[in-house]
């Protein structure tokens, strides 16, 4: 796996952004079942770089935590296509020869606030976000109740298996 950080606000943490990072990253790929090397993008934003993103890429004119721009499209969650699918052609990192799964943008300041409202650390609330998105680059979406339930049990299982609780 191929990580690259970009972080715009020069966001510090009591924690390693890029270690955890690529560590939830990593379970997720683990997890998924992912049978490819992958490329991944993280940028840590602040409200008004986020906002505009939002407004730019998804008409919602207000900032949110945190931002999926998944490369691939699934035909089912989770399930990767084959090599031979024609759409890897454009996912292909030329230089690297790995699979640009996609970018994850998190928002500095939401990582802060959520994890005080919900009452654990940053690190739990920044790991979450990650888990989330690279659920996301996976092909997972939460719009219906089901689809909801089987992403929180899926970044239950990951962050717990890392030991990154809301303790």
């Amino acid at each position: 796996m191929i990580f690259y950080v970009e972080n715009e606000v020069d966001a510090k943490f009591d924690f390693d952004i890029e270690e955890i990072a690529k560590t939830v990253s990593a379970a997720v790929l683990e997890e998924e079942k992912c049978p490819f090397d992958v490329e991944i993008n993280l940028t840590i934003t602040d409200d008004d770089g986020i906002h505009e993103m939002n407004r730019q890429f998804r008409d919602i004119d207000r900032p949110t935590d945190v931002l999926s721009f998944p490369n691939i499209a699934y035909e089912e969650p989770g399930v990767f296509p084959s090599e031979d699918d024609e759409q890897w052609n454009d996912c292909i990192d030329l230089d690297t020869g790995v699979i640009m799964l996609g970018d994850i943008v998190i928002n500095e300041k939401r990582v802060r606030e959520q994890a005080l409202e919900y009452g654990h650390s940053e690190k739990r609330e920044f790991a979450f976000l990650v888990a989330h998105s690279m659920l996301h680059l996976c092909g997972y979406d939460h719009m219906e109740a089901d689809e909801a339930k089987v992403m929180e049990d899926k970044q239950n299982l990951i962050l717990n298996g890392l030991g990154i609780t809301r303790d």
